[in-house]
């Protein structure tokens, strides 16, 4: 059985094949505007599940990997940039200071959906205004929650982290091969 990727990522496809995991793509689309009063943690667990479920409905019974990420500081999600004006803000926000980075991913199965939220704290250096600017340049930022990639240009900033490297990225290895071994799937498959 062939999982499958709810996601567009790039980033995600590339974690999932470093771990030997066999996968098609098929993104899905669903509105990721979040709910009052909603948690950072309640709002990217929700999203996970929701792209899982809605990827599962698709399929024949394959089991559908959906994952979500978001940063927060001071209690604030900080999704993707509007625009530059936004990204530049973002950043400042960020700057010489510790912020949360949460992932949460769920695996939606004919047994149910399985899901899990990790939390990495990740510490910036101080940033200028002018490496702000000069970073939305060269358009990393764009699609990035918090407005920086780490695996990218945006690693320049990270002075600390603790947790998972990878779900910062966009994708928790340990915890997903896991996931995905509880409802019998291989990692390492040649």
């Amino acid at each position: 059985m062939t999982l499958v990727l709810a996601s567009a990522s790039p980033r995600r496809r590339e974690l999932l094949a470093q771990i030997g995991v066999p996968f098609s793509v098929a993104p899905v689309d669903i509105d990721e505007t979040p709910l009052a009063d909603e948690s950072a943690r309640d709002y990217v667990l929700r999203l996970a599940q929701e792209k899982a479920l809605a990827g599962f409905q698709c399929t024949e019974g394959q089991p559908v990997l959906g994952s979500d990420t978001t940063v927060t500081v001071d209690g604030q999600i900080l999704g993707k940039p509007l625009d530059r004006a936004d990204a530049i803000s973002m950043l400042q926000r960020l700057s010489g200071r510790t912020h949360q980075v949460m992932t949460a991913i769920a695996l939606a199965t004919v047994n149910g959906v399985y899901a899990r939220v990790v939390t990495t704290q990740v510490t910036f250096r101080v940033l200028s205004m002018e490496e702000c600017e000069r970073y939305w340049d060269t358009e990393e930022p764009c699609d990035k929650a918090g407005g920086y990639g780490i695996q990218g240009l945006g690693a320049v900033f990270v002075t600390n982290i603790q947790g998972s490297y990878t779900g910062v990225v966009g994708l928790p290895l340990c915890e997903t091969a896991e996931l995905l071994t509880r409802a019998g799937l291989q990692v390492w498959q040649k």
